[in-house]
């Protein structure tokens, strides 16, 4: 029997096998959030430095190229010592648990966020394989919860959702969709339709109430990268999908902003990202969404 069809003979296995492929995936997603807006940094200082240079002279010397930096080189190494990082001191979750949270070399902390990433991505990925069982559209599923993961924290971080994953994840969401039929009974993947109104939608919507709170306000209230987002998540789960995601996505924000004003002293002006709202709630449709639209559309047709 070949490890296919052993996988989808056994569901306990396969839950198990996504498990295990999360937290490998998540220690891959840790370097994504620490790496990538360091690398988008020193693209827009190089390029900062280009327009700089062109408007002193046309023949100025041009700078010195830093060190070759991007998700696979350098090799990881500890932020306070420098020392390499192993390849068994870079096992997930274990070694942080063998090494008591410190670097080998020199007894610094290790933040607890690396394994806090890899868990939550094993435990997703294990969810979702749990909630649609063997197959294609499951391995679809995992994809965008690994991207949707590595939007959150980078949003959290620096406020930022990077196009390098959000127009990707997009472009995924439009091509998955191709192998999906009108009223399909699975989550994933939707028709092509409804893939395609939904990223129409989901960044028109955003993009409408941004400009109309500048409008009003003259401040922004979102960046431009939440429009990508909504219109990524309108890709993967269709436009009906759209409405409760704001929802959810707002409700979830407002709650948190009045927590963080009122436990932790918060001015009212300090920005919260809303990526991870839009993020969580885009999982939470995507895992249960059809059961919830069916349940609220059930109450008003027990009334009719």
């Amino acid at each position: 029997m070949s490890v296919i069809e052993l996988l989808s003979a056994s569901p306990a296995l396969f839950v198990g096998a996504c498990f295990v492929l999360g937290l490998a995936v998540g220690s891959f997603l840790n370097v994504v959030i620490y790496r990538l807006p360091i690398m988008l940094e020193r693209q827009w200082r190089e390029q900062c430095a280009e327009l700089a240079v062109e408007g002193i002279s046309d023949k100025a010397p041009p700078a010195a190229a830093d060190a070759r930096f991007n998700l696979m080189v350098p090799r990881s190494r500890c932020p306070s010592c420098q020392a390499p990082i192993t390849a068994l001191q870079n096992i997930p979750v274990l070694s942080w648990v063998l090494l008591r949270g410190r670097c080998a070399s020199c007894g610094h902390p290790i933040s607890l966020r690396y394994p806090s990433v890899e868990v939550l991505t094993a435990v997703l990925s294990a969810l979702v394989a749990w909630r649609f069982g063997f197959g294609w559209p499951t391995l679809a599923a995992i994809v965008l919860t690994w991207f949707l993961i590595a939007l959150t924290f980078i949003d959290i971080d620096h406020q930022l959702l990077p196009d390098g994953l959000t127009l990707p994840l997009l472009w995924l969401g439009l091509f998955v969709s191709l192998w999906g039929t009108p009223g399909g009974v699975a989550p994933l993947p939707v028709d092509l339709r409804s893939s395609l109104i939904g990223a129409m939608a989901g960044y028109v919507s955003l993009w409408s109430v941004y400009h109309l709170f500048r409008l009003l306000t003259g401040k922004e209230g979102m960046g431009y990268g939440d429009f990508k987002l909504l219109a990524a998540l309108g890709a993967w789960l269709g436009w009906q999908m759209l409405l409760p995601v704001i929802l959810i996505a707002a409700a979830v924000g407002a709650v948190v902003g009045l927590a963080l004003i009122t436990l932790r002293g918060h001015n009212r002006a300090t920005p919260i990202p809303f990526g991870p709202f839009l993020a969580a709630a885009g999982w939470l449709m995507l895992m249960c969404g059809q059961r919830l639209v069916a349940s609220y559309l059930g109450l008003f047709a027990g009334h009719a």
